[in-house]
């Protein structure tokens, strides 16, 4: 096995991540604890470089979609990713470090699995498989359940990563899927696809599908995420007029996209706005029709969004404020949008970008939330006497323990990181575990190559402070809630926000006055936990 020198030990200090090369492969050193560990360079989710991540502890994390992994192992703690770090021998002689890397290797390691069991005759039946779906199943498996672990989807294709369908699949379609099919088949992972589930009935433990078959299940998750708020205008159902949720409807997005023209995207949301970069970037003339002033302006307020209108209007698109769609007009196809202020525009292709609501199926005995979401204890389990059924994903209102409030709050997170968590933390709890899940919420978006990430969740908040510069896009906005960080949102500061993660974990976020101070010292901060 070749041996390659890529290091002096005394030029690394605990904490320290290095990116070399061991011959032609680049890897990444992690001095944690006393310790050096050797690893491929680049996150097996999406390729960032963990050299530009963060280190606290044994945690090591991703700079750009906050995946985090064991520092002494290589482990998964965190999603999006799916699969552990390879770990490479770190051989000290002197003060000389040497990696013994194999001729051959896989860049990351598929966590073990345990194999289906005839014997085992549980059955855990996992509706939807999207984020949370998909990676309950696995982490099912790795968990040691060996019974049966039924997993179904209306979808037609096995899971993928939604994130990427407004960003870069509109752009250069790709294969999404999370994994090929042959895995699924491999570790007993039943996929049951374009198949419907028309009622649950918790009392009986039974579900039954829109065919009327039916399904006795020990266990059921419930992961079957949102579905988009219709509108209900004239000409709605017009050729060209278009939802993202699935991978269908990116395929005749991008379709229709191939032939240029003018796009209007209705609704300022963060799928609205991404699709409006991306079909900008094929060379479409875009307007962008919403209610309100700006886009994100409750969530992110006036600073932020207007930076966010800005860079779209830096780009070409152009802005329709506050009015909404009156009607569409065409006679198979999409011409033209008439909005409720009275102005007309033409349009070759919509996209409809006005919200999602959650996509339950009839759950007998079950009182949801208003908002057609399910109420769910610290474990993700349903609230009431419903026997072994939880609620993940979009669906769940859950209570957020890095809330402004010391009891925490019930919270609904739309976000894939979350659904991911919220997967893992229900095979955890349906296997018995039961420690509330703790799990800090997580997104990103990507507009025109440029990364925006925002830790922590803010539904509401009482002030904003900015430590950085918005016309630069190299800023951190600080989100305040009774005089207390609750969220933090920025673009070209990754490893801070790593840390702010981190510090939002630990319940160890600074104060208001220590934010409108300047910058902050994330590793003392730390340091101090």
């Amino acid at each position: 096995m070749p041996r390659y020198l890529v290091a002096h030990q005394n030029d690394l200090q605990d904490g320290d991540l290095r990116q070399v090369k061991a011959g032609d492969t680049e890897l990444v050193l992690v001095a944690a604890r006393g310790y050096v560990h050797a690893y491929p360079a680049h996150c097996p989710h999406a390729g960032g470089p963990l050299a530009e991540g963060f280190l606290n502890g044994d945690r090591l994390m991703c700079p750009w979609h906050h995946a985090c992994f064991a520092a002494h192992t290589g482990d998964l703690l965190e999603p999006p990713a799916q699969d552990a770090l390879t770990r490479f021998d770190v051989v000290t002689q002197g003060d000389d470090l040497y990696v013994n890397l194999p001729d051959d290797f896989p860049e990351s390691r598929v966590p073990d699995m345990t194999p289906p069991d005839p014997a085992d005759e549980r059955v855990f039946a996992i509706l939807g498989a999207g984020a949370a779906g998909s990676a309950a199943a696995e982490a099912l498996r790795q968990a040691g359940f060996a019974g049966r672990v039924v997993l179904i989807s209306e979808d037609a294709a096995p899971p993928y990563d939604r994130t990427v369908l407004s960003k870069e699949y509109l752009g250069e379609p790709s294969d999404p899927a999370l994994r090929g099919r042959d895995f699924y088949d491999a570790n007993g992972l039943e996929l049951h696809l374009n198949r419907t589930v028309a009622r649950v009935d918790p009392a009986k433990q039974v579900l039954t599908f829109a065919d009327g078959e039916a399904l006795r299940y020990d266990a059921l998750l419930l992961a079957t995420g949102s579905k988009p708020v219709p509108l209900t205008v004239p000409g709605a159902g017009l050729g060209g007029v278009f939802y993202l949720r699935t991978l269908t409807d990116a395929e005749r997005i991008a379709d229709t996209a191939g032939d240029g023209g003018r796009a209007v995207v209705v609704g300022g949301s963060f799928i609205g706005m991404e699709c409006a970069a991306s079909l900008r970037k094929k060379g479409l003339s875009v307007i962008v029709v919403m209610p309100g002033e700006r886009p994100f302006a409750k969530l992110l307020g006036p600073e932020v969004s207007g930076m966010f209108q800005a860079f779209h209007e830096e780009q070409g698109v152009t802005f329709v404020t506050g009015t909404k769609v009156a009607a569409f007009g065409g006679d198979e196809r999409i011409v033209s949008v008439t909005l409720e202020n009275g102005q007309t525009l033409p349009a070759d292709l919509v996209v409809v970008g006005t919200g999602v609501q959650p996509a339950l199926p009839e759950l007998v005995g079950v009182a949801l939330e208003e908002d057609g979401g399910a109420s769910v204890d610290g474990t993700l389990k349903l609230r009431g006497e419903h026997g072994p059924v939880y609620a993940v994903g979009d669906l769940a209102h859950f209570l957020n323990p890095h809330s402004g409030s010391n009891s925490g709050e019930s919270v609904r997170v739309e976000h894939w990181r979350v659904a991911l968590q919220h997967g893992r933390a229900a095979a955890s709890a349906l296997l018995g575990e039961t420690e509330p899940f703790s799990g800090v919420p997580f997104f990103w978006t990507k507009q025109y190559g440029v990364s925006f990430r925002y830790v922590g969740h803010a539904p509401d908040w009482d002030e904003c402070v900015i430590d950085g510069d918005l016309g630069e896009r190299t800023f951190l906005a600080y989100y305040l809630k009774e005089n207390r960080v609750v969220a933090v949102f920025g673009v070209g500061r990754d490893p801070e926000l790593c840390a702010a993660e981190e510090v939002l974990r630990l319940a160890a976020m600074p104060t208001a006055a220590e934010v409108r101070g300047g910058s902050v010292a994330w590793a003392a901060r730390l340091g101090a936990v």
